[in-house]
């Protein structure tokens, strides 16, 4: 730890991405304690409110080292997107901050520039959610332009559902409006950028390990305040681990069988991010662990 601080350039906002348990948000208290610096989240799921313990959000005693910003400032049912954390990001780079985080998207926005789209119309979005639940995501995938099909992760039925909106409601791909992004609001040679690379059975089981503990530590609870409001389709539901405990919970499977399916989805969910940042992320400096 003591090597990687004493490379960290005071001067520049720093950005550090790994996949889920990797100890990015550890890094990024050390560093913003040993150097003044606040830490500002930079991961999808950590905005909101809803969720604490299933999304690893800084615990009290992080956040009393160094302040710790954007995180779980969302309701439920609050519109949250890509380009809202961009416009809240960036008045904060001057306090040159830890940006720390496992959703690519964010950090490719940030350092690489945002197209703004239209917002879909509701009656859309409902149209989407009522295919992708009667006849999967993969519909709507093949309905894509080839150009979109080609870019995104067609492994990620939120995204897939996304392109598809973008494309109905403006008639031009999603690939398209990206192809008109603008200039960066942080360009990648003004940041000190970092990227954790963990062995993969190291991972494995420290994604295993915490699990255990979030279930001890309150994410049965969590999802049961939850309950009332479940909708699979909502963003917020999006959190690693909350449809297994909700089907606890609606009695669909046992906590055994919930826990082991958790456990899977975040190491899948883990190995979309190592592939995201493999392919997206070369120029980043790659630290590995342990």
């Amino acid at each position: 730890m003591q090597d990687i601080l004493e490379r960290i350039d005071p001067g520049r906002p720093v950005l550090i991405a790994g996949p889920t348990a990797s100890g990015k948000s550890a890094l990024a208290l050390s560093i913003a304690v040993a150097q003044g610096r606040p830490v500002v989240n930079a991961d999808a799921l950590q905005v909101f409110d809803c969720w604490t313990v299933l999304t690893a959000r800084p615990t009290p005693a992080d956040t009393s080292r160094a302040p710790h910003l954007l995180y779980g400032h969302v309701a439920r049912d609050q519109p949250y997107s890509v380009g809202h954390w961009l416009r809240e990001v960036t008045p904060l780079l001057p306090d040159r901050p830890v940006i720390v985080g496992g959703t690519g998207l964010y950090f490719s926005a940030l350092t690489e520039g945002l197209v703004e789209m239209p917002a879909t119309p509701p009656d859309l979005r409902a149209l989407a959610d009522r295919r992708r639940a009667a006849e999967g995501f993969e519909a709507l995938l093949a309905e894509l332009d080839p150009a979109t099909r080609d870019r995104i992760d067609q492994r990620n039925p939120a995204r897939v559902q996304r392109a598809w909106e973008v494309l109905q409601a403006t008639g031009r791909g999603l690939a398209a409006w990206q192809d008109e992004t603008g200039p960066p609001v942080l360009p990648l040679s003004e940041a000190q950028a970092l990227v954790l690379k963990p062995d993969r059975d190291w991972l494995g089981a420290r994604i295993d390990q915490r699990f255990e503990r979030m279930v001890q530590d309150g994410a049965l609870d969590e999802a049961r305040a939850n309950l009332p409001h479940w909708d699979l389709a909502a963003p917020w539901a999006r959190a690693i681990g909350a449809p297994e405990l909700i089907g606890w919970l609606r009695r669909e499977m046992t906590l055994d069988e919930a826990v082991a399916a958790a456990k899977l989805a975040s190491r899948q969910y883990a190995k979309r991010q190592r592939t995201w940042f493999r392919n997206r992320m070369r120029s980043w400096e790659a630290l590995s662990l342990p």
